[in-house]
């Protein structure tokens, strides 16, 4: 290989992108990867606050996320981001007539699904009529392939209710965690992507649905560790350098071009959300560009709050009956001084509120945590803000499916990579890793450079 055929460039730095530019570096090629914010990792990064290191939004991944698994090792921020030993989710209900009551989601020893018998035979919140339910859904969903077509165009809650579960069965256990990983009830989400979900989270193997976050701030994975790997992979990363144009070169190579300088490449992977991505696509590169504007999105909204006291001893925990969804101590990862404690709310599906004044959500959020939290109510708010993504990720509704593009475009050494393309996973970080290698590896696939897959049922 040489002149063009070793250059390749990147356009997009959130996990994605970076993922693209350190395989295709990996594998030999002079990359360049242009972002146009100030930092790296996209929609999962750090900012200050005052003395707070504060990430925008929590995120969580499962064991069976070995994508982003995969990313942190690469990166080396796999011990600061370590998985439970074994799934423990507490869930709070405080609509439970006459005191809230707690119960848990724990996993057991046994395989795969008596994993979770036993956690599912002691849940509170379901009766034994709807938990003998949840079996046996369970075991039917067991029996779906989620990457069936036809079960792209229906929605989840329409099954679920064919398989005999309640509205509360639905509210308790199969929205707790559809809504926390698709950013969607059931009603709005494909039967595809749920059982993908379900299937591979919960009844794959025993310890897939262990959880892990990180204990620093995201920016210190997702920029400061990423931004080192890239470098020592010879990379050259250019922030605050936005795209303006993408053409084909006489050669049969690609231009980029952007507000700085114009770029030669033989391969380029375009890394940005779809609607950026259909602005620079040249003519002819799919079939039917427009389907990537009917690609619909879904907002995030984040609640931070600091007390002057300890108001929660559970690193986390997840409510019902309220407005509340889940609830992270984010103390440490911040820096917080002084004795308060830092907790962050992750509303998702959160179109009610992601426009809301800030003291609108201040007098609805406040008396919530105390009925969730009776330490709160004698404690001081030293400070409430929100941060809101109102396009956090794709909206995995039915039929999305045959909307989401592959890779490879139909325009040689031009790709996509992105969450919302054809992953088989919903608009999680282990979506937009497995992205990212797809990109690559296509790319280096028609450059004729073998390189073995991270993931080899993914290759």
């Amino acid at each position: 290989m040489t002149g063009t055929d070793r250059r390749a460039v990147v356009v997009g730095g959130g996990l994605a992108g970076v993922t693209a530019a350190l395989e295709l570096a990996d594998a030999g090629l002079e990359v360049t990867l242009l972002e146009g914010r100030p930092r790296l990792g996209g929609l999962a990064f750090s900012f200050r606050r005052g003395d707070l290191v504060v990430d925008n939004g929590q995120h969580v991944y499962l064991r069976c996320c070995t994508a982003y698994r995969w990313f942190l090792d690469r990166v080396g921020g796999t011990a600061l981001a370590p998985l439970q030993d074994r799934l423990d989710v507490p869930v709070l209900d405080v609509a439970h007539p006459g005191r809230p009551r707690l119960g848990r989601l724990r996993r057991g020893p046994l395989p795969v699904p008596l994993h979770l018998a036993g956690a599912l035979a002691r849940y509170p919140h379901l009766s034994l009529a709807e938990r003998a339910g949840v079996g046996r859904a369970a075991l039917a969903l067991r029996r779906l392939d989620p990457g069936d077509p036809a079960l792209d165009g229906l929605d989840f809650a329409t099954w679920l209710r064919r398989h005999g579960q309640s509205d509360r069965t639905v509210e308790a256990l199969w929205d707790l965690v559809g809504i926390a990983t698709l950013n969607a009830t059931a009603e709005q989400s494909s039967l595809g992507l749920a059982a993908k979900v379900f299937k591979t989270g919960l009844l794959s193997e025993k310890g897939a649905a262990d959880i892990g976050w990180a204990r620093v701030p995201l920016g210190r994975l997702h920029d400061t560790l990423a931004r080192e790997r890239l470098d020592a992979a010879g990379v050259r990363t250019a922030l605050r350098t936005r795209v303006t144009g993408l053409s084909r070169t006489p050669g049969a190579g690609w231009r980029v071009d952007t507000e700085e300088e114009s770029l030669e490449a033989d391969t380029v992977v375009l890394a940005v959300p779809q609607r950026e991505a259909h602005g620079l696509l040249p003519d002819g590169a799919l079939a039917d560009p427009g389907k990537l504007l009917d690609i619909g999105t879904a907002p995030i909204l984040n609640v931070h709050v600091v007390y002057d006291r300890k108001v929660l001893r559970r690193p986390f925990f997840a409510a019902l009956g309220s407005p509340v969804q889940w609830v992270f101590d984010r103390t440490d990862s911040s820096g917080l001084p002084d004795g308060g404690q830092y907790l962050a709310l992750s509303q998702s599906v959160a179109q009610d509120d992601i426009d809301e004044p800030v003291s609108v959500l201040r007098a609805k959020y406040l008396p919530e945590l105390e009925r969730l939290l009776p330490a709160a109510r004698g404690a001081k708010v030293r400070d409430f803000f929100v941060t809101r993504e109102r396009t956090a990720t794709f909206a995995p509704t039915p039929g999305v499916g045959r909307l989401r593009p592959g890779a490879r475009t139909d325009t040689p050494g031009l790709y996509l990579a992105g969450a919302w393309t054809a992953t088989g996973w919903p608009a999680t970080m282990e979506g937009a890793v497995r992205s990212g290698l797809n990109a690559a590896h296509a790319a280096l696939a028609a450059l004729g450079r073998h390189r073995e897959h991270p993931l080899q049922e993914a290759a």
